[in-house]
């Protein structure tokens, strides 16, 4: 459920910090030997941007599919290709069945996918600044 609120840039800027925090501790682990801990750190990260832009638009969104919600409203408002949407639904699909069922991720989806990873981060932190 979206929400309009006041933009909050003082909640945007301390999310947009755990994120940066993440990333950093991120960049000290070996993701490849740690490929389920590696996709979480990610999903986390990518999250807490988002969360973050949607602060400072004035919109929070709560409720079951939240996240699923944000995703779609992130895409659409920052001009997301598709494909590069239904990569952020998947991540957060692995990233619940690490969670709830105990999901193993394989090392070659963070090799093969880092890179879009690393874009998707790159554009989301260049929407805040």
């Amino acid at each position: 459920m979206i929400i309009k609120i006041r933009p909050d840039k003082s909640k945007s800027r301390s999310l947009k910090i755990m994120a940066e925090i993440t990333l950093e501790r991120l960049e000290d682990t070996d993701r490849e030997k740690y490929p389920t801990n590696t996709l979480n750190d990610y999903y986390d990260a990518i999250h807490k941007l988002m969360e973050a832009l949607s602060m400072l638009n004035g919109i929070k969104i709560k409720g079951e599919r939240a996240h699923q919600e944000l995703i779609d409203y992130i895409a659409k408002q920052y001009n997301f290709d598709e494909q590069t949407r239904q990569f952020l639904q998947q991540m957060r699909d692995y990233r619940n069945r690490i969670s709830y069922e105990g999901f193993m991720i394989h090392k070659n989806y963070i090799v093969l996918n880092q890179e879009k990873i690393k874009n998707i981060i790159k554009k989301l932190f260049n929407e805040l600044n």
